[in-house]
């Protein structure tokens, strides 16, 4: 369960993360230093007469030398008359207060109380690793727990949502006056996570617990394939264990790109070009973006460079 959190904590970064700022000046510093490597990650087309809608799979949160907004990706952006992400960020005052609001439980029982007993001293562990006091974590809702704890674990490992594909993209289409609208809010995604049964999202916590320090490892390998073009390696990497998860499954995959998959039908009754910016994982594996569209005569073609 924890490879398909971590891409969930890793997109969380973005918004549990300030967007700007002393950090944001030391991601730039660090990418000026950091030898670049050439990525060249998937991307596909669908179109009809009048219309193209560039499908393209990010990474949230990556470390800094990576050039892959070049070559197809770039010139995809640039020929988009707008930017669709899976979500535009709230500022920071408006993030805190979806967060209190959804994942925060001031007065049931504590997160101590709701793990395991013989799970109670790794949560003081990591958080003891992460710098984030057990006692505030005991009123966060166990998601928002792992969440969080994935994402300062993500930061200090050196992946950083300011070189993250979707900040990137952003930072871009203002620079070129490009319009970017989200598929979903914040608030939606939020509670995705807060709706899901209790007993689910203390499963997750505790496999968060159980492999915290893996978790630099899962991710180096995502961005290795994600970075290869290969999304059949990513999607089963990445989607093999909901198979033994198919509410969550449901929940975080095939619900959503089926709505995707309704918003874009419907886009290509208007003309234009548009670039959509999603999760990698949406863009693999068989509940995947590319198989609703199709399940509506719709063909994603993989865009060759």
């Amino acid at each position: 369960m924890l490879k398909t959190f971590l891409r969930a904590g890793a997109a969380m970064a973005l918004v549990l993360a300030p967007a700007a700022g002393q950090a944001q000046v030391e991601t730039q510093a660090q990418a000026q230093a950091a030898p670049v490597q050439d990525a060249d990650p998937a991307l596909w087309v669908v179109k009809d007469e009048d219309t193209t809608i560039y499908l393209f799979g990010t990474v949230h949160v990556l470390k800094p030398g990576l050039s892959w907004f070049d070559e197809a990706v770039k010139n995809a952006f640039d020929a988009s008359d707008e930017i669709v992400l899976e979500m535009v960020e709230p500022d920071e005052t408006e993030m805190q207060a979806l967060v209190m609001r959804t994942g925060m439980n001031m007065s049931g029982p504590t997160l101590t109380e709701q793990l395991p007993e013989d799970k109670r001293a790794a949560l003081s562990a990591a958080a003891a690793e992460t710098g984030l006091p057990v006692a505030a974590l005991d009123r966060f809702d166990p998601w928002l727990a792992g969440l969080t704890i994935t994402a300062v674990k993500l930061q200090k490992l050196g992946f950083d949502p300011n070189t993250g594909a979707e900040r990137m993209i952003s930072a871009a289409a203002e620079e070129a006056g490009k319009p970017v609208s989200g598929l979903e809010t914040a608030e939606e995604q939020l509670m995705i996570f807060d709706n899901m049964p209790a007993d689910l999202q203390t499963r997750y916590f505790v496999s968060v617990l159980d492999q915290v320090d893996e978790m630099g490892p899962m991710l180096d390998n995502m961005v290795v394939l994600w970075a290869n073009g290969d999304p059949d390696a990513l999607g089963a990497l990445l989607n093999e264990e909901l198979r033994d998860e198919p509410e969550l499954a449901r929940r975080l995959l095939a619900d959503r790109n089926a709505r995707w998959a309704e918003w874009i039908d419907a886009r290509l009754d208007q003309p234009g070009t548009a670039f959509v910016a999603v999760g990698a994982g949406h863009l693999a594996g068989e509940d995947s973006l590319q198989h609703f569209l199709a399940q509506r005569a719709l063909n994603a073609e993989r865009i060759a460079y």
